[in-house]
């Protein structure tokens, strides 16, 4: 399919803006500035990017405890996103969700989630209530090879399917869940096999090349809006940090060659290296939108360290609806 010039830059900046958040994230948290626990999604923003170029505020999205580079592709805004992770009351969740829960609604940003596999079935209800409510939107739902073994996702899919609802179900295979390799937690190789056990179509994709994801996303949103119900989507990918923060605890559970390996098929060197050949954004300008949004970032972290920490007296306000 023919992708607009337009769409190739939008796709290209969602991909400079995660990469250049996750990675100042990262220093900071081995600064001990962020608390918690911290799961970055450096090497795989093409997934984002590629999905999230093709959704208005009005699709909505579950997320995972690796959910930054989701909102911000969705349209998250630094201040904000890095204020949530300093526990400020300017964050998007008031400082109180933290790097794993993090959520903003007027985005279609249902939440990042720390229970692996919780995504799924928040998803099929948001699904059903599209199709009840009658309107052209999707809701997507982000999870792991890890999570594709909880019941969860298993439930989420049978009903999507039986009712035919307007989901996308995308797989984001890293190889690995938590520290174990996929082949050590799955008899199959490609997760999108289980797609057939529920009556929908499973596709395996490029996870490191923006332009498949494109492709795959538009045609399972086709499908869902004409009514033809939910597509698996399992993008291939590999996570350039550990599974907590950019060095983790310094277990040796992959090669160094392995993520050597992984690291030459960069996702945004490719895509930059591509839209260089055909003329769309030049190397040089590539660099300066680098810079631009590097730039940004600093002013967002600006925002959060200068932000107040949340009043002991709102400690309940929001939890109940």
């Amino acid at each position: 399919m023919d992708i607009h010039d337009s769409t190739l830059l939008d796709i290209h900046l969602r991909m400079v803006r995660i990469r250049t958040f996750e990675t100042e994230a990262g220093k900071l948290a081995e600064q001990g500035k962020i608390p918690g626990a911290l799961h970055l999604y450096v090497g795989q923003e093409a997934i984002a990017a590629g999905v999230m170029s093709q959704l208005s505020n009005q699709d909505w999205i579950t997320s995972t405890h690796r959910g930054h580079g989701h909102l911000i592709a969705k349209g998250g805004e630094y201040g904000p996103m890095f204020a949530e992770l300093f526990g400020r009351a300017t964050g998007y969740c008031k400082g109180k969700g933290g790097s794993m829960h993090i959520s903003n609604m007027e985005l279609g940003m249902l939440g990042a989630n720390g229970i692996v596999g919780a995504g799924p079935p928040i998803a099929v209800g948001a699904a059903f209530s599209i199709r009840y409510r009658k309107v052209d939107n999707v809701a997507v739902t982000f999870f792991g090879d890890g999570a594709s073994n909880e019941g969860s996702f298993h439930e989420a899919a049978n009903m999507a399917a039986l009712y035919k609802l307007p989901l996308l179900f995308v797989c984001e295979n890293n190889g690995y869940g938590e520290y174990t390799p996929q082949e050590s937690h799955q008899a199959i190789s490609d997760v999108a096999d289980r797609a057939a056990g529920y009556g929908m179509p499973g596709v395996v994709v490029d996870g490191m090349d923006a332009i498949a994801v494109y492709e795959s996303t538009h045609a399972a949103i086709e499908r869902a809006k004409n009514g033809d119900g939910p597509t698996l989507l399992e993008c291939k990918t590999y996570r350039f940090f550990d599974h907590v923060g950019v060095r983790g605890m310094g277990l040796s559970y992959r090669s160094d060659k392995e993520l050597e390996e992984w690291q030459k098929r960069d996702p945004i060197h490719m895509f930059e290296a591509r839209l260089d050949e055909i003329g769309v954004l030049s190397l040089d300008q590539s660099k300066a939108i680098h810079d631009e949004v590097f730039a940004d970032v600093q002013e967002g972290i600006k925002f959060a360290e200068s932000s107040p920490t949340p009043d002991p007296s709102t400690l309940l306000d929001d939890v109940y609806a």
